[in-house]
């Protein structure tokens, strides 16, 4: 059964005209309160007394005459003090998890307001399904938002709540056939068509190593393909990695790497985040999801190092490592999204540790051979807070990948660019798309932060959407 906030997240927006009682939210600069015109000089004092000067990130609460909440006065930085990047917008996202329930509005004149409405929403999410005393929504704080914007606003938040919840979702109650059923809840609400093959029916379709990956869980693997839009419009096709849990199979992972394995859908939660974002807000483009999701389980039946394994593709692959599993199922996916000759194949996957040795958990690997999207989504990424760093595929490499006894071996046996490595292998199975992006992904905040809590995150989602809207629109 699918459990998810998403739609909840609408909730934290009071929509419609300002009302008398909505409580004021001023940003305040970094060279103080003196300037700040709206303050009288009662209020200039109980400031100076909170010993508050506009300092980022932190937020001061005013009383009124009538002891209630007059405004709130919120330090903004300097305009670009963004976490992990980004103009000072999206510190709202602090506002929405601290404030008192309430209706406010924010006062100050913003360059980017629809950023800021946007960063409330994210902040305000919390995961407490497991908690007894949960927090809910009518104990939040909510942001009156009027902007032309605000359905896309909604929309987006939803999609980022979406993939939090999916990634959160331990792995005892998110099977694959568990993001079968976020699929077709979101199939259903859109109107798209989906068809998905599970179990021995991949190995009569031609899925070998989903099958293979997947065969030793009692939870079978499936493929999941999801269509939306008009056939003659540009082709999109997003792929993502849905590992519900990854033990690292015979290659078994040590117990420290296996905590966050419940995080290795995350490339599946993201396509789906994204996926919701390109339907909600009708971009004119032929949409295909195809998310390969198994359990990568110690068993009898688990696949071997050393096995060699037959691929959709036809590529014979060695399995030099059990444990680098995701790039297999996703080489079944890109070779049924290559046949089709899309457009843009993206894809998602919580991938390489390599990827965050090199970057750390902010920063996902983003690999492509499209030298304008090299070029113009980091910057717009980083703008927006959902920050990537374009890294090489570099061709150079591509003959670690070899195999003694198949055509291609699954890993490269050195320490040395492990990122890189996979995103070739990854490549391999795609020849026929105009377009291929690979996002190497960590999938997880660490620690809190304005945009959301500690816990999942679709990372890269918002981003690849901002730049489609711009491609799609233009």
């Amino acid at each position: 059964m699918v459990e998810t906030t998403a739609w909840a997240a609408a909730e934290t927006f009071a929509l419609g005209a300002e009302a008398a009682d909505d409580i004021p939210i001023h940003f305040v600069p970094t060279d103080g309160t003196d300037a700040v015109p709206w303050l009288d000089d009662a209020q200039r004092a109980w400031l100076k007394a909170q010993k508050f000067s506009g300092n980022a990130k932190r937020s001061v609460l005013i009383p009124g005459s009538d002891g209630k909440i007059a405004s709130v006065a919120f330090g903004a930085g300097n305009g670009d003090h963004g976490e992990p990047s980004g103009p000072s917008e999206l510190l709202t996202g602090l506002l929405s998890a601290s404030l008192p329930a309430g209706t406010y509005r924010i006062a100050s004149e913003l360059a980017q307001a629809d950023l800021a409405a946007l960063a409330w929403s994210l902040g305000a999410y919390s995961f407490s399904r497991y908690k007894k005393n949960g927090k809910t929504n009518g104990d939040r704080a909510k942001l009156r938002f009027s902007d032309p914007s605000a359905e896309r606003i909604i929309n987006t938040a939803e999609a980022v709540w979406l993939g939090r919840d999916m990634i959160n979702t331990p792995a005892s109650d998110l099977a694959p056939s568990d993001i079968e059923a976020f699929a077709r809840v979101l199939a259903e609400r859109h109107g798209a068509k989906i068809s998905v093959t599970a179990g021995d029916d991949l190995l009569a379709a031609n899925f070998p190593l989903i099958h293979a990956v997947g065969r030793a869980s009692p939870r079978p693997p499936r493929l999941i393909d999801i269509t939306w839009g008009p056939a003659n419009a540009p082709k999109i096709t997003l792929v993502g990695k849905g590992i519900t849990f990854d033990t690292g199979g015979l290659d078994l992972k040590p117990a420290s790497a296996m905590l966050l394995m419940k995080k290795d859908m995350g490339g599946a939660a993201t396509a789906l985040s994204l996926a919701h974002m390109i339907m909600g807000q009708g971009l004119k483009c032929r949409l295909r999801v195809i998310i390969p999701t198994a359990e990568n389980s110690v068993g009898g039946d688990a696949f071997r190092p050393g096995d060699v394994l037959a691929s959709r593709l036809g590529l014979s692959v060695e399995v030099g490592n059990t444990d680098a599993e995701g790039r297999l199922v996703l080489a079944d996916a890109l070779a049924l999204a290559d046949a089709d000759e899309p457009d843009s194949i993206f894809v998602f996957a919580t991938l390489t540790g390599a990827a965050r040795s090199a970057l750390g958990p902010d920063l996902p690997a983003f690999f492509t051979n499209d030298d304008d999207l090299a070029r113009s989504l980091p910057p717009l990424a980083a703008s927006i807070g959902d920050p990537l760093w374009h890294m090489p595929l570099w061709e150079g490499y591509r003959r670690n990948l070899d195999s003694d006894v198949a055509d291609i071996n699954n890993v490269w046996e050195s320490p040395f660019a492990g990122a890189i490595t996979a995103a070739l292998f990854l490549k391999r199975f795609v020849s026929r798309a105009r377009r291929f992006a690979h996002f190497d992904l960590y999938g997880w905040r660490p620690a809190p932060r304005p945009l959301g809590p500690k816990g999942g995150e679709p990372q890269t989602a918002r981003a690849v959407m901002e730049q489609l809207r711009r491609e799609l629109t233009s």
